[in-house]
């Protein structure tokens, strides 16, 4: 899932350390410094998460989510230096979904971030349980695929790959991640059969798929799964 990320951090170092990080990691980033631009901005460009630090100038953090949270659902991770008890758990009553101390890891704060994106950006899902992305549907029940109606015939490795990409739509996984999807139905497999596995499908859902629309490659990471409109 590449999704857009706005950082409300007033320390400039710390907010380009995160900045950096979500950039890494295919999603793009938008920074401001104090609590009323980070207002604005949520009002503004709508962004698929706010990571929020405590203490801003002009609206602390605590006071921003107490501006946001009535009119929306957007996931905020709060940052902060405190470890009191109490202040964290304030912090979760007014709005934020999840909360780091600092100092943390990059590594911690992007499988946080993660973990709150992959919970509300979830698929269409049929009351029988199918995966849509746009007219791409995966069953997992009945290990069936079709694409715009028309049956697609998947080996088992294929299904896992597809499976996964559909679960999390514009999520981009690297051929690592997809490669443990396959284990157990493939013994002898590389991360560059993963590749041919990528080509395999592009046969059986693309229109061309030598310019593919939904299952696209992110360039040095990996591949993602998209509605399949090209730009106008």
């Amino acid at each position: 899932m590449c999704a857009h990320i706005l950082v409300a951090e007033d320390d400039e170092m710390q907010a380009e350390l995160v900045r950096r990080c979500v950039e890494a990691h295919g999603h793009t980033a938008t920074v401001v410094h104090d609590g009323r631009s980070a207002v604005d901005e949520v009002l503004r460009s709508r962004p698929d998460l706010l990571v929020l630090d405590w203490m801003l100038p002009e609206i602390d953090g605590l006071g921003v989510c107490r501006i946001l949270r009535p009119g929306s659902d957007l996931p905020v991770l709060m940052l902060t230096a405190r470890s009191h008890e109490d202040d964290l758990l304030l912090g979760l009553e007014l709005g934020a979904d999840d909360y780091m101390a600092k100092p943390y890891s990059p590594r911690e704060l992007m499988a946080r971030i993660h973990a709150l994106l992959r919970r509300v950006q979830r698929p269409p899902v049929a009351a029988d349980g199918v995966l849509w992305v746009d007219t791409l549907a995966v069953d997992p029940a009945r290990r069936a695929v079709s694409c715009a109606g028309e049956p697609v015939i998947c080996t088992p490795g294929e299904f896992e790959i597809l499976l996964a990409l559909a679960a999390e739509p514009d999520r981009v996984f690297t051929r690592g991640q997809l490669l443990e999807c396959v284990r157990g139905y493939e013994r002898a497999i590389s991360e560059r059969a993963i590749d041919v596995h990528i080509l395999n499908l592009r046969k059986k859902i693309e229109i061309d798929p030598r310019k593919p629309v939904r299952l696209v490659t992110v360039f040095g990471v990996g591949y993602k799964l998209t509605g399949g409109r090209r730009a106008p």
